[in-house]
C-alpha cells in the first residue's frame, strides 16, 4: 500500500510510546491522524504537538475495552475525515500479575484480556467493514509482542497469553480479508528487538476500579526506571529499541504489505527456531526451562 497525503491513519494508545511514534511518522507522510487513548491529558498534549507540526488531527479519549466507545471513536473518525486507510490497534496494558499462574488474580486476566485482546477485536469490528466498503487500499496493524507471539514469557504469562491471542486474531483477519478479496491488508507488529521505553510498566495508573487488584503487589519496581536502575546496580545492562525505529518499521511494513512486522534479530530467530523445532520433534519445550521464575 502506498502512503500519501490525504489518507487517514487511526492509532489507539496514541498518547505516548509506540502509538505516539506511529502517529508522528504517519503525520510526516502527510496523513491525517486520529488519536485514541484513555489518558485525556497526555492525549491533548500529543494532539497539540502534531497540530503545531501542521498535521490534521482528531483526538478522542477512548477505552478500547468498551465496544460502544470504540464504535463512537470510529464514527467520529469517519464523520471528520470521511475515510480511514490505516488502523493501528496498539493500545495495551501489562497485567500486574505476580507469582505462579495458579496464584494470579482473576482481575489481572480480565483487565489484560479486556484491553489487549478485546480492544483489538473492537477496533477490527468498528473500522474494518467500513474500510472494506470504502474500496480504497488500506491496512490494519495489530500490536503483539515477542513475549507472546514469538515465544511465551513465563515471567509475564498473562501478558504473553494476550499477545499470543493477538497473533492468531491477526492471522485470522488476514485470511478473512483475502477471502473477501478486500483491498485491505493486515500485519502483526512485534516491537523490538529490545525492550522499549513505553508506559506499559506503569499501566496500573489507568487500571479501572472494576478490575482492581485484590492483593497488594509484591514487586518493588513500580516503573521502568526503577527496574532499570536495579538491573544496572546488579551489573546488568539493558538494551532499548527507540520507539521511532518501531514506527519506521511499521511504515516500511505497510508499504511492503508485510504480514510479519518482525525486526531482524538473532535472539528472536533462536526463539522461533527452538519453539518450532520442539513442535516438529514433538519434544518437551526445553526453551522454557531457563527462565528465572522466583
Amino acid at each position: 500500500m502506498k502512503l500519501r497525503a490525504g489518507q487517514v491513519a487511526v492509532v489507539t494508545g496514541a498518547a505516548s510510546g509506540i502509538g505516539l511514534a506511529m502517529a508522528r511518522r504517519f503525520a510526516a507522510e502527510g496523513l491525517a491522524v486520529v488519536l485514541g487513548d484513555v489518558e485525556e491529558g497526555p492525549l491533548a498534549e500529543a494532539a497539540d504537538e502534531l497540530m503545531e507540526g501542521g498535521a490534521q488531527v482528531l483526538a478522542r479519549t477512548v477505552d478500547v475495552s468498551d465496544a460502544d466507545q470504540v464504535r463512537a471513536f470510529a464514527d467520529a473518525a469517519y464523520e471528520t475525515f470521511g475515510a480511514v486507510h490505516v488502523l493501528c490497534n496498539n493500545a495495551g496494558v501489562g497485567s500486574g500479575a505476580e507469582g505462579r499462574m495458579w496464584e494470579h488474580e482473576p482481575n489481572d486476566w480480565k483487565w489484560a484480556f479486556a484491553v489487549n485482546v478485546w480492544g483489538v477485536f473492537h477496533g477490527i469490528q468498528a473500522f474494518v467493514p467500513r474500510m472494506i466498503a470504502g474500496g480504497e487500499p488500506g491496512h490494519v496493524v495489530n500490536t503483539s509482542s515477542g513475549d507472546g507471539g514469538i515465544a511465551p514469557l513465563p515471567t509475564a504469562s498473562v501478558y504473553a497469553v494476550t499477545k499470543a491471542a493477538v497473533v492468531t486474531m491477526t492471522e485470522s483477519l488476514y485470511a478473512h480479508l483475502r477471502a473477501e478479496h478486500a483491498r485491505v491488508g493486515a500485519s502483526v507488529l512485534f516491537p523490538g528487538p529490545h525492550m522499549l521505553r513505553t508506559g506499559l510498566w506503569e499501566s496500573h495508573r489507568n487500571r479501572p476500579e472494576r478490575y482492581a487488584k485484590q492483593r497488594p503487589r509484591k514487586t518493588p519496581y513500580r516503573s521502568l526506571d526503577q527496574w532499570e536502575a536495579a538491573m544496572k546496580e546488579a551489573g546488568h545492562e539493558v538494551a532499548f529499541t527507540p520507539v521511532e525505529e518501531v514506527a519506521e518499521h511499521v511504515v516500511d511494513g505497510i508499504r511492503a504489505d508485510r504480514f510479519w512486522m518482525l525486526p531482524e534479530s538473532e535472539h528472536s530467530d533462536r526463539q522461533i527456531t527452538a519453539r518450532s523445532r520442539s513442535m516438529l520433534d514433538r519434544s518437551n519445550p526445553s526453551y522454557l526451562e531457563n527462565f528465572i521464575l522466583d
